[in-house]
């Protein structure tokens, strides 16, 4: 039993000092936007956005928080986020608002949004660029986070398949 259908809402950590990101965690995130659900909705929307919610993802380093609540009562969730303007964990206060990014049905679909939305971000980072210097600097960043980590994840996938074709 599921308990109804649910919606995924992607945010965007925006801090004034993206320092500060990394201490972040997500039992702060969800307080925060429970205190601005309680502070726009009183105790009827809280309880009512309550009933599903979870922060599903955080990526401190980039940002990038993934929210879970029931689809019939979404609309609650996003209209409270713009009320969340500090996160505190750790005994640290970060000033920082969420910004929203998309809204989607499944947790696939927001990461669908998330590589175009990182594949625009580069393409502006790259054409803000000064110099060749440091477009080479960014594509051979890319380039190396992406080589290390393909060879280990496509051996492990290949073992998979071959152990799954052997017992079909």
């Amino acid at each position: 039993v599921t308990g109804g259908p649910l919606r995924y809402v992607l945010c965007q950590v925006v801090a004034e000092e993206p320092r500060g990101r990394p201490c972040i965690e997500e039992r702060a995130v969800g307080s925060a936007v429970k205190d601005a659900i309680a502070r726009a909705y009183g105790d009827y929307g809280l309880a009512c956005c309550s009933l599903a919610f979870t922060v599903k993802y955080l990526n401190a380093y980039t940002g990038t928080v993934l929210l879970r609540c029931r689809k019939d009562f979404y609309r609650l969730l996003c209209s409270a986020l713009p009320l969340v303007r500090q996160l505190e964990s750790r005994g640290l206060r970060c000033p920082c608002f969420l910004s929203t990014l998309h809204v989607g049905g499944t947790i696939r679909s927001c990461q669908k949004f998330l590589i175009q939305y990182n594949r625009r971000q580069l393409l502006t980072l790259l054409q803000n660029c000064t110099n060749e210097e440091e477009r080479q600097r960014i594509r051979q960043s890319v380039l190396s986070c992406s080589l290390t980590e393909e060879p280990s994840h496509s051996g492990e996938e290949e073992q998979e398949e071959d152990e799954d074709d052997g017992t079909e």
